[in-house]
């Protein structure tokens, strides 16, 4: 779930559930989309949180692929562990791990946009803990903390069944106490942000220190304390200074990038986040990445994108071409010839059948023309900075563009202007194909902050995810039409014209027709694919090229499509609301995200 539909859901729905039901709510949908075929695909499709190489790590010889990491807090009951290593997490806490399962155990509570959590808080059994790693897929280190009340022998048959499985325990100093020198497992003392002042000297098998989030404590709840990020910084501080060789891993106290890199800055190994992970958003981690890779300012020559750019080129004096002959004579002699009668003799027939013709050609060639400057943009400012989030948009709407072609083939007519026109691109993407195979690098963003121009982004990328969405769904219904029934009602009532009446004037002019409808459906969907991945995967704060591309990207299939309906008359207002409704989000996004597309970083 990433942040753009996280937080209208949250406000909508979720922040008015009770917090174990939305927890739930959450925790088993991704759970169940992860484990159902193709499932790990669409949340990386979604959220593209594949993490970078340069940010991995040793930590007491246990390899993690970033510093961020997720508290128990947030999953005791372990509903959702196979969907977090999705959602860009390198690591995982689970427990409170208790042998027997306690009389009483209360759920979290929202309170004031925070999550409060019960003295009597939940707990996992050790034999569920067992089975979800014995019987789970999980590829990320799982680090387990025990419940406080643990007796000795309780303790040692809980690290006895676990250490195959988990690369480390968080324990309490009264239960390292507890356990002999020869334990064989990687311990970490769990320390507050008050005793890391006062420790000077631990047992010889700590091996790292872990350290709570301070909290607000009430009589039946507590949460994390409105001061916990400074504070925790104080202790991570405090324990770095006495024991600087010793792995430090915090727990809870980040909101925000900035936080987590703070934290980084000030020794901290492993970050764990808690509450602040609800409250940000699923994006946080992500977001910590992008500006952790930023900090180590990764700088590398241009990618090869001409040839790209090209491609894109092509695409855009396709789109004029086209655009030509829907203004003049709509229909080429090779149209001619295969239904059999001129566009002079069709004008006699019914001159609302080519007026008609040009409004499908005239769609096309705008969608065309918006395409070319989606590729265009894509090539210079993301193929060429070797982005690869880039290389899988461009590749994948250029190769489903392709594709396209088989439609008119399906239906009986072939267009060889169409087929020239592709074996021309061809070779074009291919050199494309080629030169942006190694365009692997992963994003990188100044941004840190929660701030409300980031919520305004946030809220903004949903209206260009929905339009991406809705244009790709509007190719797909509009290809089946082409390629099946070809006519909506109101289509018909335009022309006048019976189905069985235009049958009757050439058995092949609905070919032509549908050829026409198929092929505009199918560069809407392309232009859907652009749109869509743009603004799952490129959206940050100061991306200008974005905002512009949405900007002048849009434009020509917007005029296109409204100008020729209103030019030939075709104003049904039912037919042209989809197409309104379009253009509503487009400007919406437009206005709401450009402070945060448009804002750049404060100079020091």
């Amino acid at each position: 779930m990433p942040d753009w539909s996280y937080h209208p859901l949250k406000k909508i729905a979720l922040s008015k559930m009770e917090a174990k039901n939305s927890r739930q709510f959450i925790h088993h949908s991704m759970r169940t989309i992860a484990a159902i075929p193709g499932g790990k695909h669409l949340i990386e499709f979604l959220g593209h949180n594949r993490t970078n190489p340069l940010l991995k790590q040793q930590v007491n010889g246990t390899h993690v692929n970033s510093p961020i990491g997720l508290s128990s807090k947030l999953d005791p009951q372990l509903t959702g562990v196979t969907a977090f290593q999705e959602l860009g997490f390198s690591f995982i806490e689970i427990g409170p791990i208790v042998v027997k399962k306690p009389a009483v155990q209360l759920p979290p509570q929202w309170h004031d946009q925070h999550i409060s959590f019960s003295h009597t808080e939940e707990k996992v059994l050790l034999k569920s803990v067992l089975k979800l790693v014995i019987t789970k897929n999980i590829r990320i280190p799982l680090f387990a903390r025990f419940d406080e009340n643990l007796s000795k022998q309780e303790l040692y048959t809980c690290i006895t069944q676990l250490t195959p499985y988990v690369e480390g325990f968080f324990l309490y100093s009264d239960q390292i106490a507890q356990l002999d020198l020869d334990i064989g497992a990687t311990l970490y003392q769990i320390v507050s942000v008050d005793s890391a002042k006062t420790i000077r000297q631990v047992p010889a098998t700590v091996r790292g220190f872990v350290i709570d989030a301070p909290i607000t404590a009430t009589k039946d709840h507590y949460s994390e304390h409105s001061n916990a990020f400074p504070l925790l910084q104080q202790a991570v501080q405090e324990l770095k200074k006495s024991f600087p060789d010793y792995p430090i891993v915090t727990r809870g106290g980040v909101e925000s990038p900035s936080q987590a890199l703070c934290l980084k800055e000030y020794g901290t190994d492993l970050i764990m986040l808690s509450e602040g992970y609800v409250k940000t958003g699923p994006g946080l981690p992500k977001r910590i990445h992008e500006r952790l890779l930023y900090e180590k300012e990764i700088h590398s020559s241009s990618q090869s994108w001409h040839w790209s750019f090209l491609f894109g080129l092509a695409i855009l004096i396709g789109g004029l071409i086209a655009q030509y002959f829907a203004l003049t004579t709509v229909i080429l002699n090779y149209d001619e010839n295969f239904i059999g009668l001129t566009h002079q003799q069709l004008n006699l027939i019914n001159p609302q059948i080519l007026a008609f013709m040009a409004h499908d050609r005239m769609s096309l060639a705008g969608t065309m023309i918006s395409a070319s400057i989606l590729y265009m943009s894509l090539s210079y400012f993301g193929i060429r900075r070797q982005l690869h989030w880039a290389k899988v948009t461009f590749h994948s709407a250029a190769i489903t563009g392709f594709l396209g072609i088989l439609l008119f083939i399906g239906y009986g007519y072939f267009d060889w202007l169409h087929g020239l026109f592709w074996l021309l691109l061809l070779p074009l993407y291919a050199l494309s194909w080629r030169e942006s195979k190694t365009a692997n690098r992963s994003p990188q963003s100044w941004h840190d902050t929660n701030d409300r121009i980031w919520m305004r982004g946030v809220y903004g990328q949903l209206l260009f995810v929905m339009l991406g969405f809705l244009l790709l769904a509007g190719g797909v219904v509009i290809s089946f039409i082409g390629i099946t029934k070809v006519f909506v009602s109101t289509d018909i009532s335009f022309l006048c014209m019976p189905v069985e009446m235009l049958q009757s004037i050439s058995d092949m002019l609905i070919p032509v027709i549908a050829h026409d409808r198929a092929g505009f459906g199918s560069a809407l969907i392309s232009v859907g694919i652009l749109v869509l991945c743009l603004s799952l995967w490129g959206f940050r704060a100061g991306e200008r090229w974005l905002w512009f591309t949405y900007a002048f990207g849009a434009l020509p299939a917007f005029l296109a499509g409204i100008g020729t309906h209103f030019a030939i008359g075709y104003t049904t207002f039912i037919h042209l609301l989809p197409l309104y409704f379009l253009v509503v989000i487009y400007l919406l996004g437009l206005v709401v995200t450009y402070p945060y597309l448009m804002q750049q970083p404060e100079k020091n």
